[in-house]
């Protein structure tokens, strides 16, 4: 989860949100991204999720979902708001989880 989300910042970094509409690349690949860390988090148990609820787990999952199975009606503004104000937040988190 932690190396997509830097991938995401890493790929976003000096962009601005009219580049996931002049770029399909970037877009298909920050929206692959976020479903691979939906997905990620999917996969850890309650227990884990319970033990960190400063991550929005449910949130979390919520977008890959949405993802995954709206993919021909995904909002680019919401997955920018996503990259832009949530990764960073989520980066920080699961850094402190796993100690970097």
């Amino acid at each position: 989860m932690l190396d997509a989300a830097n991938e995401i910042l890493k790929f976003c970094k000096g962009k601005e949100r009219s580049d996931l509409d002049a770029d399909r690349k970037l877009s298909l690949s920050i929206v692959h991204l976020l479903e691979i860390i939906g997905e990620a988090a999917a996969g850890l148990s309650e227990e884990f999720r319970k033990t960190h609820p400063h991550i929005p787990w449910n949130a979390v999952i919520g977008m890959r979902n949405r993802l995954i199975h709206g993919y021909y009606d995904i909002d680019l503004d919401i997955v920018w708001k996503t990259v832009i104000e949530d990764v960073p937040l989520l980066v920080g988190r699961l850094g402190k989880i796993i100690g970097k």
